[in-house]
């Protein structure tokens, strides 16, 4: 795509972040279900291929490879098509890639000498979902939802112990906290610049929406309200990823593209891909270019703010 025919305009303010000459390129493709993507600090962008539980490596060159497999799921006794391999990834305060692993139902760590550190598969005794998105506060906590989606049956499944789907809050001391547990399919999370917010989305098709919450000193989140439904926008595609600039700007995939918000919830308009966005992230030395996971490819698209990232 070459021109701004991909960019639906809802509030002029677009233009100052979408540049005139944009474009959106395809970067990868033939994969099974992309998502999870991350920049790592000798850059490069990792990515989750979930249906083939590996974590796959791409290099500016446009060189791709495989960074890790098994990514999510160490057995073969889940049926063919489970989305089984790792979602979620991300960086601690160390550049450590950490990783949400939908069949082995848990987070881990990937240490420098590519051994495995579980971070967290239980709360209260019991195994966790299958954890889906993840972002560290400053603090070094952990934030991440644990929708079903790792299980074959989902909430039906015999093997679901929680009776909720969550947000959780990982502290550095190692203990799991269990924040908010209201969302049928918590998804994506992304707090403001200034971490004294958290959106949260749900993936869910018949309630579409995003979630804001404040978050306190102490690392809790309050004041849980609606921030945007588009369940009944069209477009296809659920609430999943979700990213901010440094001007605070939020990027949501859902409902057709990747979907823009000014902090206080006003509508800026939408970018739309050629395959359904699944999540997003900040790559290049600038972080002002979003790489998109959507279905089978990677996409990107250069803008003209800046985005937020692990440091």
């Amino acid at each position: 795509m070459s021109s701004l025919d991909f960019l639906s305009v809802q509030d002029p303010a677009i233009h100052r972040i979408v540049p005139a000459a944009a474009k959106i390129e395809r970067v990868a493709t033939g994969f099974g279900f992309t998502e999870g993507p991350v920049w790592t600090r000798d850059g490069n962008l990792l990515f989750s291929d979930i249906p083939n539980n590996t974590i796959i490596r791409w290099l500016p060159s446009g060189e791709v490879d495989v960074f890790r497999r098994p990514s999510g799921y160490d057995g073969s006794d889940l049926p063919q098509g489970t989305l089984s391999g790792s979602n979620g990834l991300t960086l601690d305060s160390m550049g450590r890639v950490t990783i949400c692993e939908h069949g082995n139902r848990r987070v881990t760590r990937l240490e420098r000498d590519g051994s495995l550190t579980v971070l967290s598969d239980r709360f209260e005794g019991k195994r966790l979902n299958s954890p889906n998105d993840l972002l560290f506060h400053s603090s070094g906590d952990l934030y991440f939802t644990d929708p079903p989606y790792g299980l074959p049956h989902q909430d039906e499944d015999h093997r679901k112990e929680l009776k909720f789907n969550g947000v959780f809050r990982l502290t550095t001391s190692g203990k799991l906290e269990l924040l908010y547990r209201d969302l049928t399919r918590p998804n994506g999370l992304v707090f403001s610049p200034d971490e004294s917010t958290l959106w949260v989305g749900n993936s869910d098709p018949k309630r579409r929406i995003y979630m804001r919450f404040s978050v306190t000193a102490t690392g809790q989140i309050t004041d849980g309200t609606l921030f945007a439904d588009v369940t009944d926008e069209p477009g296809q595609g659920n609430p999943d990823g979700m990213k901010v600039d440094r001007e605070g700007t939020l990027y949501f995939t859902g409902a057709g593209g990747v979907r823009i918000y000014q902090p206080d919830g006003k509508y800026l308009g939408l970018i739309a891909f050629p395959e359904i966005p699944a999540n997003l992230h900040w790559g290049d030395a600038d972080a002002q270019t979003l790489y998109v996971t959507a279905r089978t490819s990677v996409y990107r698209i250069r803008l003209n703010v800046p985005g937020v990232r692990p440091l």
